[in-house]
């Protein structure tokens, strides 16, 4: 009766600070990404776009409001 909390076929293992779940210690590490087109596809990320002709628009207003109000 000395470990009632474990099932049966479960086992009690002590692991080193290395050695947990999602730690690269030990066999089955993977030597290479998952999907290797993934890595071209994330260095090729769009930049900044053009400003849409509303933004323009709204731009050109706020400095002919400013303009304008410099003036009075």
């Amino acid at each position: 009766m000395a470990n009632r909390t474990l099932g049966t076929r479960q086992k009690m293992i002590f692991r080193g600070p290395d050695q947990g779940p999602g730690k690269g210690g030990g066999k089955g590490v993977p030597k290479g990404p998952r999907n290797p087109l993934v890595v071209p596809a994330l260095q090729r990320k769009a930049g900044p776009h053009e400003k849409s002709q509303g933004a323009k628009r709204q731009e050109a207003q706020r400095i002919l409001r400013s303009r304008t109000d410099e003036d009075q």
